[in-house]
């Protein structure tokens, strides 16, 4: 797949700007165009990252800055990138890079279960780039199929050099900004999930979600069905197929307490839901790799909160495009005989495998937590 290199990156300028990226196909091109324009250093963490295709173009990008004296960090996930992380980690080294693979699956044996799940670009400390998309030929869309449904942000200003800081593990200093970026070490996503519970009990008009893995614990539901018996209007853009075994029926087994209490639900079947994004109230966006399922609560993770309207607005219609072109699933449908006595009881198992396996997970990396870059579904 060819993705062109011709989009020009504004000069550096301190002015803080939010730009919402549709997929790999408005996404990609943008940063890989700001590594070709990368002067200091490029810090990059991703969970998932494809040697061939697109991840050969990024490949070849970065190794190209480190060529010119560009300092280019990369961290790479462990199990995420599992059949092929190692290749893509040792070509680039041999271009000057600095790789890590963060927990490699033989890790697993010895405690080391949790996941660096981030999707990260940062380029000289001036624009960076975050949300749920890895790289690979799946997010880009061609003539037999669309890409990925997922979503990133491309942000410029003082959140950048504030986010590097937090990679670098660096004092913070205050920031005056419409957006806020959350960084979580191991064990450490309860404190995202607060941000999602705090946005949702604040809700008073509408929330409007769109997540692939939609795994939530009891407290997340109980603050989607409260907002929705309190008038809110809430619609729920969910997978109708997924690229990991069983999550379908998982999340099913939820849909008759969301029904009961007047949530919307609507099924994406056009390509894989990867997207991790909410808005509330048409004034608030949270966006990242975050998922709302057992498993993030113990990754390395990021969440963006945005109070940005214009960018709100933007994320709230592409969900209500997709939500138009998905579909609805009934109170009929999921109270079914088939889905009652066989599908929702796989679900509930699958759902209380995923968060024992989450409490596990969070409990070995006790003691080991951190708030810098070194990791549900991808």
């Amino acid at each position: 797949m060819s993705v062109a290199l011709a989009v020009e990156v504004p000069s550096a300028s301190t002015k803080e700007s939010v730009e919402l990226l549709d997929g790999g196909d408005q996404a990609y091109p943008r940063m890989l165009s700001a590594i070709a324009h990368a002067r200091r250093s490029v810090d990059l963490e991703v969970y998932a990252f494809a040697p061939s295709g697109v991840g050969a173009r990024f490949v070849e990008a970065l190794g190209q800055a480190a060529s010119r004296g560009v300092a280019v960090r990369v961290v790479i996930d462990g199990w995420g990138s599992a059949r092929r992380g190692r290749a893509v980690a040792n070509t680039l080294r041999e271009a000057g890079c600095v790789v890590h693979i963060y927990h490699r699956l033989l890790a697993s044996f010895v405690g080391r279960l949790g996941r660096n799940h981030r999707k990260i670009l940062l380029v000289d400390d001036e624009v960076a780039f975050l949300g749920g998309i890895n790289i690979g030929d799946e997010n880009v869309s061609d003539d037999s199929r669309p890409g990925w449904a997922d979503l990133a942000l491309a942000i410029r200003g003082p959140q950048c050099a504030r986010l590097g800081a937090m990679i670098r593990r660096q004092p913070l200093g205050p920031v005056r900004s419409s957006l806020r970026i959350h960084l979580c070490g191991l064990g450490g996503g309860w404190r995202l999930r607060r941000r999602y519970v705090a946005a949702f009990a604040n809700a008073r008009k509408r929330i409007h979600v769109a997540h692939g893995y939609f795994l939530p614990d009891r407290g997340i539901i109980h603050a989607i069905t409260a907002a929705a018996r309190r008038g809110v209007q809430v619609r729920l853009l969910l997978a109708g197929h997924s690229d990991v075994p069983f999550a379908r029926a998982a999340t099913r087994s939820l849909h008759r307490r969301l029904l009961a209490a007047g949530v919307a639900i609507h099924e994406w079947n056009d390509s894989v839901l990867h997207a991790k994004v909410a808005t509330v109230d048409g004034h608030r966006l949270l966006l990242g790799s975050f998922n709302l399922d057992a498993f993030s609560l113990a990754n390395l993770e990021a969440l963006v909160e945005v109070d940005d309207n214009g960018v709100v607005q933007q994320a709230e219609a592409w969900i209500q495009e997709h939500i138009e072109r998905s579909r609805p699933i009934t109170s009929l449908e999921a109270s079914s005989r088939l889905r009652r006595w066989l599908l929702d009881p796989l679900g509930w198992l699958v759902v209380r495998l995923a968060d024992a396996i989450s409490r596990m997970i969070a409990s070995s990396t006790k003691g080991t937590r951190q708030s810098g870059g070194g990791a549900s579904g991808r």
